[in-house]
């Protein structure tokens, strides 16, 4: 058997697979879809987004059929990126979702939540079955995975800007957790907020030890960036003892990278905008608990422009970790 031959056994039988795997999300986004818009569950504040889940549902599951049965992957490539594009714009808001139930134990919106699981669930799996079909990113007739290798320059400076970006967050948020104040509002006024609102035991206990939780995830978010873009995350290095040495499976960091990017930037880029018609006067910003309009439109700029940059360059990481790791 060629190589040429043997590669395209291997494309037919993954087709098949990924095309299986789609269909299978797409019966179950279609149900819950449907299922929502006939109860009168809301998505999003509207009940009839059902229906449009249904139809994208079902649109995948037909998709995926003609991929699965051999479908020339040519003509079908733009179909299943377009249904991805629709189900990451869908699980939009996912990580703060996450964040909020683990530090709240509680959402919003159950069915909100369900919705964006299945719909970052399905992006991946459309991602997959959108690539088959191209020679993987492996040595030249070795099948081997590609040797470690850093991020182009141009990348590793995005990555610089989205960790340089979180510095005035990280100080702002520290300085409230010390029992400092910033922007006329002090670390008491905001502990006591946190109480009214919720916030779960360990919420409170890290702030009783002057650690800010959203800080300390904003520090996690830094290493996930800096993961991407260097040679030791794609294996293990010596600081991880038994792991050492050992492969670091690509799910790894694409999952949560490709999570955080799909909601931090659009979230962040949208609120400096807003930000920005705030301060040149076009709208204005409710000042909630903060002194003047001022103090939060400079929290805004602070926390929504360190979002907005690192979403990007998270963005930018995680393709370039995609494309080096295929």
């Amino acid at each position: 058997m060629t190589a040429a031959s043997g590669w395209a056994t291997v494309r037919v039988a993954v087709r098949a697979a990924d095309g299986r795997a789609v269909m299978a999300w797409g019966v179950a986004y279609a149900a819950f879809g449907a299922g929502c818009a006939v109860s009168g569950t809301a998505l999003f504040g509207a009940t009839w987004l059902g229906w449009a889940v249904a139809t994208v549902g079902a649109a995948a599951f037909l998709t995926a059929a003609a991929v699965a049965r051999g479908g020339r992957a040519s003509r079908l490539r733009p179909v299943l990126r377009t249904l991805c594009v629709l189900a990451g714009a869908a699980a939009f808001g996912l990580l703060m979702d996450v964040i909020t139930l683990v530090f709240s134990q509680d959402v919003d919106s159950w069915a909100d939540t369900a919705h964006r699981v299945l719909s970052a669930l399905g992006a991946v799996l459309l991602a997959a079955t959108a690539r088959t079909g191209r020679p993987p990113a492996r040595t030249a007739g070795t099948g081997t995975a590609p040797a470690p290798s850093a991020a182009p320059g141009g990348v590793q400076l995005a990555a610089l800007a989205g960790t340089l970006a979180f510095a005035p967050y990280v100080v702002m948020k520290t300085t409230w957790a010390v029992g400092g104040t910033f922007a006329g509002l002090s670390g008491a006024a905001m502990l006591a907020d946190a109480e009214r609102n919720g916030a779960s035991g360990l919420w409170l206990t890290l702030a009783s030890w002057g650690v800010d939780a959203t800080a300390l995830l904003a520090a996690l978010g830094v290493f996930l960036l800096w993961g991407l873009v260097r040679p030791w995350g794609q294996v293990f290095p010596r600081w991880t003892l038994l792991l050492r040495g050992r492969r670091v499976p690509r799910w790894l960091p694409l999952t949560p990278a490709l999570l955080g990017a799909a909601t931090l930037a659009p979230y962040g880029i949208l609120g400096v905008g807003y930000a920005a018609l705030g301060t040149t006067g076009v709208v204005t910003v409710p000042r909630g608990d903060f002194p003047t309009e001022a103090d939060v439109l400079l929290v805004c700029w602070i926390g929504l422009g360190a979002f907005a940059v690192y979403g990007v360059a998270l963005a930018v990481a995680a393709r370039s970790y995609w494309r080096r790791t295929g």
